[in-house]
């Protein structure tokens, strides 16, 4: 087929696809009838329009064809593989922003700028058009209508304001289901508007993980939330980093719900999310080795984070043969007027359907009946039908020592997990630090909340309980780890560092989205 009529052909059905994506876009009930009723033919059609993504930015997004034509690019059908993926580094830095729109003319009127947090030590801009945006808040008004149903529902807005794509998204797209308050990561704020509006309402906090800790802590102390408690409705949707489930556990005196999305600033804040479901595979898998064995293989000691996502909207792969690679992400829409075309943000995960991860319990409860009743009443809250990703998170976040890795989320239980002075901890962060024998060690850096005091005896309390906390969660859950403790002794010497609030370590640094790894040391 020659290249005009290739053109013409690809412009058209695109054009119609993208009209049958509105038509199936308009309204947020119709997003979570697709989410219930998704089955896994559709994945095929959703790698179809990938493709058809890719293959239409080429012809009309310049930057797009030049990083192809630097990288030897063939035209293939229906290959979504022939196309090399983007990247901060190969594409969004290399081009300027205008080249990487379509026809290399970012639309005017009703664009917005969002700004990345910098967590990847560079804060990035990113335009995106009216289209885009309101597919963006779309997509999250549907999945929280379905996770958090409610007639009565408030959202407290607690992500950062400004330039942030979340925060300003997410009170956006809220909006159109709910009543809205943008408090900011504001404790005072939001305190008082609990108490002003009372128990009336559904409450859902939208926040970092960390700044939801830091929330219940808050709460916890207030006299009149005490007296008041049971009548309050409190839910919370976090994002940005990933959540463990001792950190779910810990704030779920307070808040009966807490759900994770899936999002990047480069991409939408709105790739993926938890569900009942998801939320008990992730705690099967952590408590159960035959479950662990069936849905990560038997030598994985990671434990990820499990979410539901639609292709139609994100479609996912990943990298390299093995089960697990690093994420890759097309946005399936021309709609979003830099495209984003086989984007990696550097995560790694593994990619099932959901009658794949079905099959796998159905095996499990040979043995066990009961699993497979848990699985039906887990599935059977919200109805989705959606694949799911098994995301580990950045493949450099982790900290080698002894042969084994150390994960920030491994920390994370071990501080929170049964430590009766978890109220104390802001925040932490971990370093590889040299002793006295030379020997680099772990350090876990602990900052402790704002206004703490705490006696020689309480500090030595403190450390010790954490200490203790994350040397049991490693010796539990990393092969290697224990296998060097039993090798060598010496391996259990981690030390905890605690710092007062604002210094060390933390000094300037933001109490809304941690930084947990120090390179090079503290």
């Amino acid at each position: 087929m020659g290249t005009p009529a290739r053109q013409w052909l690809l412009r058209a059905v695109t054009a119609a696809l993208t009209s049958l994506y509105r038509l199936y876009g308009v309204r947020p009930v119709t997003w979570r009838l697709m989410a219930r009723n998704y089955r896994p033919w559709m994945g095929r059609f959703a790698h179809l329009h990938a493709w058809m993504t890719c293959q239409f930015a080429a012809l009309d997004v310049p930057a797009y064809a030049a990083h192809l034509d630097r990288h030897g690019w063939r035209f293939r059908w229906f290959r979504t593989t022939s196309y090399p993926p983007t990247d901060k580094e190969s594409y969004v830095t290399a081009y300027p922003e205008h080249e990487r729109c379509w026809k290399g003319r970012p639309e005017i009127a009703g664009s917005v700028v969002d700004e990345s947090s910098g967590s990847s030590g560079t804060p990035y801009n990113w335009i995106r058009g009216r289209r885009e945006l309101k597919t963006v808040h779309r997509n999250v008004a549907g999945y929280t209508s379905l996770v958090f149903p409610s007639k009565k529902l408030f959202v407290i807005n607690a992500y950062s304001m400004g330039a942030w794509a979340t925060g300003t998204n997410t009170g956006i797209a809220m909006a159109r289901i709910a009543t809205v308050k943008n408090t900011g990561p504001d404790l005072d704020k939001i305190v008082d508007t609990l108490r002003h509006f009372g128990p009336r309402y559904d409450y859902l906090v939208t926040a970092y993980p960390p700044f939801l800790k830091h929330l219940r802590d808050r709460l916890a102390t207030e006299e009149w939330f005490a007296a008041a408690r049971k009548d309050y409705r409190l839910a919370a949707m976090v994002g940005g980093e990933g959540m463990t489930e001792a950190l779910r556990d810990y704030v779920g005196d307070i808040f009966g719900k807490v759900r994770s999305g899936y999002g990047a600033s480069d991409l939408t804040i709105g790739m993926g999310g938890e569900t009942t479901f998801t939320v008990w595979l992730r705690r099967l898998i952590r408590e159960d080795p035959a479950a662990r064995a069936a849905f990560l293989g038997a030598d994985e000691q990671r434990l990820p984070m499990v979410f539901q996502y639609n292709p139609l909207e994100t479609y996912l792969e990943t990298t390299g043969d093995a089960r697990t690679g690093e994420v890759l992400c097309t946005i399936n829409s021309t709609a979003v007027m830099a495209p984003k075309l086989r984007y990696n943000i550097g995560d790694e995960g593994t990619l099932t359907t959901f009658p794949q991860a079905w099959r796998k319990l159905e095996q499990l409860a040979v043995s066990r009946p009961e699993l497979l009743d848990r699985a039906q009443a887990a599935a059977g809250r919200e109805r989705m039908r959606l694949p799911l990703l098994f995301l580990y998170g950045r493949a450099d976040s982790t900290i080698s020592y002894m042969g084994a890795n150390i994960y920030p989320q491994d920390v994370e239980y071990g501080l929170y997990a049964g430590n009766p002075l978890a109220e104390l901890i802001e925040g932490f962060c971990l370093a590889l630090g040299a002793g006295d024998d030379l020997e680099a060690r772990p350090v876990v850096h602990v900052q402790l909340r704002r206004g703490a005091t705490l006696s020689a005896a309480e500090a030595d309390r403190l450390a010790k309980s954490c200490q203790y906390g994350v040397l049991r969660h490693l010796a539990a859950t990393s092969r290697d780890f224990a296998q060097s403790v039993e090798e060598d002794p010496s391996a259990r010497e981690i030390a905890i560092e605690l710092h007062a609030y604002g210094t060390g370590p933390f000094a300037g640094a933001s109490s809304i989205k941690n930084r947990y790894l120090i390179r090079g040391g503290a």
